[in-house]
Parts: structure tokens; sequence; C-alpha cells
């Protein structure tokens, strides 16, 4: 048990929450998931009354205002989860709050909070991200006087999240070996580490981010909290841009490890939290358990515990993680194959080599009389994909795998070559908000070339993307616009040109820039 003066301090305070928090709700099920190796127990905080962990916090917090603080009312800035667990305690405490959520808020999260907030709460829509409505959040703090409710980095707040790991300890199903805790801003992991450590101190405790938003892991690398230049928003839940300062140093106390997740391990959790106990997670509430199975190999004999911690799920969204992965979470690999240009060669190639793998996606467009390079989208157990890539070696065909690769993610198959003149393909990260694409194409193409191309598919995340091509009359037009293209601009991201390669797998031409 640590004896860091933030980390006593903090379990003094969760001690004291558990007092207040169970007079707006109560507490949620440990449940074991079927794992079929290691043993995984799995906290259910979907089932809380804002279908996530974040009222814990919020109530703690807003319990203890004073009557004068009351009065004024609170502000608070939210992507969805929080701002529910904010306007549960307004509505339960007699409070006015009003809420900042960037336009990137699912529509989902943002009817919860006005229907959680029974006529208390008022919702301010603005900025693209979550720092544009922090920073409008606490601009109207300091103007009106009115208490701020921080989402994670608050001692009170964060001690509130630990009530969860209280009814851990409580459950009689410890003690745990290992626990992943997912961390955005690391209210949440902060309060579960200091209760566990508390109580098992032999306990592994491993802090999990996704690739694009391993702010954490870069704040212990530089010894202090710093900011990321960019922030994957895939999932939204845990997309923050700096850990909490007074997260950090209980994080860097407590934690024994810090590991990251992909996307598509995400979705893959996903999909096995559907399969074993029939909930649907948003992809921050599924980080702990992908990582998890991915080490899984290493658990034998342990008894392992992650937190389903938020299930407020855009339903747009459950197409684009469909696509990500598929029976038992297996990831969906790319591969493209040269065939002959003959009749019975693509029936002939099946036979071969296909065996025990099943085709989730096929993309195919004629534009040789010799040669065909159809591409396939594969889901197969390990050794049936590689048995299968060792039949393609030995019939001597001609592969890659290109699973990743962005002509694949917008499903894009070759143009013809001869309707473009000096072409060049972009790939637009744009806000998804009503004219955010409209903005960036007003502000820096128009006049200045053509829209050949365009290949876009909404998932239901709070960015769009899309492959963007344009055609210049000249070279030197076309050099001069990339020369002097914005890396992000009005509504936009990110903006960036395309890989030569990758454009000319799309293009098929040889002007590609």
């Amino acid at each position: 048990m640590t004896d860091h003066p933030e980390v006593r301090s903090l379990r003094q305070e969760i001690l004291r929450a558990r007092e207040r928090v169970y007079r707006f709700g109560k507490s949620s099920p440990l449940e074991a998931f079927p794992n079929g190796g290691s043993e995984i127990w799995v906290k259910r905080e979907d089932l809380c009354p804002v279908k996530s962990y974040k009222w814990r916090g919020a109530c703690n917090r807003m319990a203890l205002l004073s009557p004068e603080e009351a009065q004024r009312g609170v502000v608070a800035a939210s992507a969805g989860n929080h701002a529910q667990g904010v306007a549960l305690a307004a509505a339960a405490l007699g409070i006015r709050a009003r809420i900042f959520m960037p336009r990137t808020t699912p529509a989902v999260k943002q009817e919860a909070v006005l229907r959680h907030g029974a006529g208390r709460v008022e919702t301010v829509i603005g900025g693209d991200s979550y720092d544009d409505a922090l920073q409008a959040a606490l601009a109207e703090s300091r103007q009106e006087h009115t208490p701020y409710i921080h989402a994670y980095d608050d001692p009170l707040v964060m001690a509130g999240q630990g009530t969860l790991a209280d009814e851990i300890v409580l459950s009689g199903r410890g003690p745990f070996d290992i626990a992943y805790l997912q961390i955005g801003g690391g209210g949440m992991a902060a309060g579960v580490s200091t209760w566990l450590r508390s109580y098992w101190p032999a306990i592994r405790l491993i802090g999990v981010e996704g690739e694009g938003q391993a702010c954490t892991k870069e704040a212990f690398a530089a010894g202090q909290p710093v900011p990321l230049e960019e922030v994957d928003l895939f999932c939204d839940g845990t997309a923050v841009r700096q850990v909490g300062t007074h997260t950090f140093p209980i994080l860097r106390e407590t934690l024994d490890e810090i590991v990251t997740v992909s996307n598509e391990e995400v979705a893959g959790a996903i999909r096995s939290m559907w399969d074993g106990l029939r909930a649907i997670p948003e992809p921050a509430g599924a980080m702990g358990l992908a990582a998890a199975l991915r080490d899984r190999s290493a658990h034998k004999g342990k008894r392992v515990l992650v937190i389903l911690c938020g299930a407020n799920l855009d339903f747009q969204q459950l197409g684009d993680l469909s696509y990500r992965t598929s029976e038992k979470g297996r990831p969906l690999r790319h591969l493209r194959i040269q065939i002959p240009e003959r009749a019975g060669s693509m029936l002939a190639l099946l036979d071969e080599c296909f065996a025990g793998v099943s085709i989730r996606q096929f993309l195919y467009a004629k534009d040789d009389s010799q040669k065909a390079w159809p591409i396939f989208g594969l889901v197969a157990q390990t050794a049936a994909m590689t048995e299968m890539t060792r039949q393609l070696d030995a019939a001597n065909y001609c592969w890659e795998d290109i699973t990743g690769a962005e002509d694949i993610a917008f499903r894009a198959i070759s143009l013809q070559p001869d309707q473009l003149s000096y072409p060049t393909l972009l790939r637009l990260d744009f806000y998804e908000r009503p004219g955010a694409l409209h903005d960036f194409l007003s502000a820096t193409v128009r006049g200045k070339a053509n829209i050949a191309y365009f290949n876009y598919r909404y998932t239901g995340e709070r960015v769009g993307r899309a492959l963007l091509g344009l055609d210049f009359d000249s070279a030197a037009h076309r050099r001069e616009f990339l020369e002097a293209l914005p890396e992000s601009g009005p509504g936009v991201r990110s903006c960036r040109p395309l890989d030569p390669a990758t454009a000319q797998r799309i293009l098929s031409t040889a002007n590609v820039c």
C-alpha cells in the first residue's frame, strides 16, 4: 500500500464518497466473462443510471456544493457521459446546470443529457472538439463565478469514481491478480487503482489507452502532463489531449504499466462482449477487455478484472464496428491477388486457396486486358489464414496484404485514367457537423481545381473521413495548390495528400502526384 500523500488523501475521500453517491444510484454487478481460458470478470458500469460510471464523480462533487454555490448553479464541459452525470445530479439536487458540448457530440448523448436533467439543464452546443467546449465552460465559470464540475481532474470527482472499486472489493469475487483500467483524463483509473491497491497490494494494475490517445503514456515518459498534438476520436469517451494534473501523480504512483490498444482490437472486444455477455459497450468501454484478450495467453491461472465503463454508443457507429471485425472478434484482413484476366481464373483461385476462410468484402474493376487484381476482405482463424497464404505462394500467385490501406478503408476501385489530366488525392478528416465540409471546399478548393472523385461513409464518429480527388489543368497549378495546402481548415481537422503509391493504385495513371 502506497503512502504517497495524494494517494492517501484520495483514499480518504473515497471512504467519504461511499455515503454520498448511493443517494443518486445503485451499485452495478460484477459478471463472469465466458473466455474459455483465463478467468475474466467484467464490472458492468453500463447498467448504471446513465449507462456509464460518470454519475459517481459528478454526484459526489455536486453533493458537496455549498448552499451559495448551489444557488448560482454549475457549469461543465463534456462530450456526453460526464454531462449525463451532471444532469442526473442537477435534477436530484434541484441545481441549475449549463453544460457545454462540442457540435460533434452524438445525438444519443445530447438527448440523454436533457432527459436526465429533467428541466434543470441547459446544453450549449458549440466548437468542434472537447477542448473547445472546455475552454468555453471555463470562461463562463470565471465570468459568472459559478462552480465548474470537471469531468476528471478533481479529487472529489476521482473519489466518486473510486466507489465502483469499493463494490468490486465487497463483491467477494476477489482478490484479482490483474486489472485493466482504461484511461482518458485519468479520473476513473486514479480512483479505482487507489482503492484496489489499498485492499490487494499484490494486484497488477495496467492502464489502457488508445494508440492515438496515449496522453498518460506520453506524460509518464516526459515526467509531467504534456498535450498531444492530435487525438484519435474512435474511442470518443477517452479522447483527451492531456492527462489531468491531479490524476497524473496518482496514476504514476499506483499503475504498474500502461499499454495501448488499436481501434481494430477495441472493435474486436466489442464483438466479444456482445458474444459473451450480450452487452454492446461504446468503444472506450471495451478498451480494458481489448487489452485483456490480447494478453490472455499470459493469464492462465490468473483472475482478471476489466471494467465496461460505458455503453452510450451512437447507433450509427454499429456499421463501422461490424466492418472492422467479425465472429469471435477476429479482425478483417485485405489481400490483393493477381490473377489472369480470363474466364475461370477467379473460381480457380477460390478453389485452390480459400478453404476455411470467410470472404467479407470483394473489390474488383476490370482495367487491364491481361491481368486482374481483385481485393478480398477475409476473416479466418490464424491457422487457416496462414495455410491460405502458403497455398497462394505454392501456386505462384502474386499477392500482397493491404490491410489498413486507405483505398481499402474507403472501398475505392480504379478510375479510368483517360478522363483525368493532372490529378491528386487528398485524405480529409472533417468534423461531423452541418457545413464543415462545405466550409473547407469553399475556402480551399473553389476556383482552383475540379472535384474528380469523392468517397465518404458516415460511421457514427465525431470525425468524418473522405477521399477527395482533384484534377488540375496543369502540373504547375497542381504543384502550387499542394504547396499552399493547409494541414487543416474551417471545419476540417486534418488534410493531407495520399502517398504516391496509394494514389497510383487508386487512379491507375502515371500523372498522379
